[in-house]
């Protein structure tokens, strides 16, 4: 099997640079295409391989930002099973190298010469994770980089920074994963921050971070999620409150101010988001960058609670893929909305892959290159 390079692919691993800005459309025909570089020069992608899901982007730079030239996304459910054995299982490690061959075929044929592959909770964690990222060099030809929580924590910023009101004097940040969720604590960008270049003005704005070692699938194979009660649902909440508490001491006095707001990236909450617009089918163009108030997202998680697991299954916005994860990450959702209660809250479909790909950007300075 010929292995994928790019060169100058690897990113530094921990490498956290960062770009203001955010994805953005640019004119038509400059799509990628097998001839690689063009006339914007490098084709990027990025990978996110997490405990549930491998997401791939691909993109090439745009004058405010990027153009998303090819995407995949896939359940592949890598830590099914983790927590109770410690290990990753057969089963999930073969979808995944599918997922992976499928991304791959992606980048070869899309001319990719840069390239950032990350991992994240399962591999961190698993017994025989090192020997999984060894197998996906030798077998599918990617080498993937197994990134620290506080990188994921920030590359999680990067990608979604944008969408923060700059008036607000203070914004929680949280991305509910399979095996981890990432809690920042973003402040308003100033003066002075705005004369920096994107690493250095994303580095001043994060006040505080944590990764809690929970997420939609740890819960839901803690506490089950397929027949859900209000009991049941009520502990998982309290469970993740009680993780949630040492970021809570470190930051409440300071987070109580006049304009404040929740800013959250995940396929909770943009199935939340998906639910409250009744959409029939899940669509990323009316969800990304949606504000919604407590009430209105307190309705949709009610909604999601009534629902039957087949009832779940059969809404276009959940899916058999996540019908039963959905309350696991609503329960996280609402363990942050109390400690950190907010009017409004912003909803991302965007996270740690436009980081990555940002911070390639920001480093081969492709913005400013795009300005002459």
């Amino acid at each position: 099997m010929s292995s994928f390079e790019a060169p100058g692919a690897a990113a530094p691993a921990g490498s956290d640079a960062r770009l203001k800005g955010r994805p953005a459309n640019d004119r038509p025909g400059d799509g990628g295409g097998p001839h690689g570089a063009g006339r914007y020069g490098h084709v990027y992608a990025a990978l996110d391989l997490g405990t549930n899901n491998c997401r791939l982007l691909i993109a090439r730079p745009a004058r405010e930002g990027f153009r998303i030239i090819d995407a995949f996304s896939r359940i592949v459910r890598l830590g099914e099973g983790l927590t109770q054995s410690g290990r990753l299982g057969q089963g999930a490690i073969d979808r995944t190298l599918a997922a992976l061959e499928i991304c791959r075929t992606k980048m070869e044929n899309r001319g990719v010469t840069r390239v950032r592959l990350i991992a994240t909770e399962a591999c961190r964690i698993a017994a025989n994770g090192p020997d999984f990222i060894a197998r996906v060099r030798d077998e599918v030809g990617l080498s993937l980089e197994v990134v620290d929580r506080e990188t994921e924590a920030h590359l999680a910023a990067s990608g979604c920074a944008a969408l923060a009101d700059d008036q607000a004097e203070g914004v929680v940040l949280f991305d509910i994963g399979g095996g981890s969720s990432e809690i920042v604590w973003l402040s308003r960008p100033t003066a002075q921050s705005h004369e920096l270049d994107g690493d250095a003005a994303m580095r001043g704005r994060v006040r505080m971070w944590a990764s809690l070692q929970l997420g939609v699938v740890t819960i839901a194979e803690r506490f089950g999620g397929i027949d859900v009660t209000a009991e049941i649902y009520e502990r998982m909440v309290e469970h993740v409150s009680g993780e949630l508490a040492p970021f809570l001491e470190r930051t409440a006095s300071e987070l109580r101010c006049d304009r404040f707001h929740l800013l959250g990236t995940s396929g909770t909450v943009t199935t939340i988001a998906g639910v409250h617009l009744g959409l029939l089918r899940y669509d990323r163009r009316q969800v990304d960058g949606l504000w919604m108030n407590d009430a209105e997202v307190s309705q949709a998680i009610a909604r999601l609670q009534a629902m039957s697991y087949a009832d779940r299954v059969a809404n276009g916005c959940i899916g058999p893929e996540r019908a039963d994860l959905v309350l696991a990450g609503c329960a996280i959702f609402d363990a942050i909305r109390r400690a950190f209660p907010a009017d409004r809250i912003r909803i991302a479909d965007r996270g740690l892959r436009e980081g990555i790909l940002m911070q390639m950007m920001s480093a081969d300075r492709v913005w400013s290159h795009l300005r002459l």
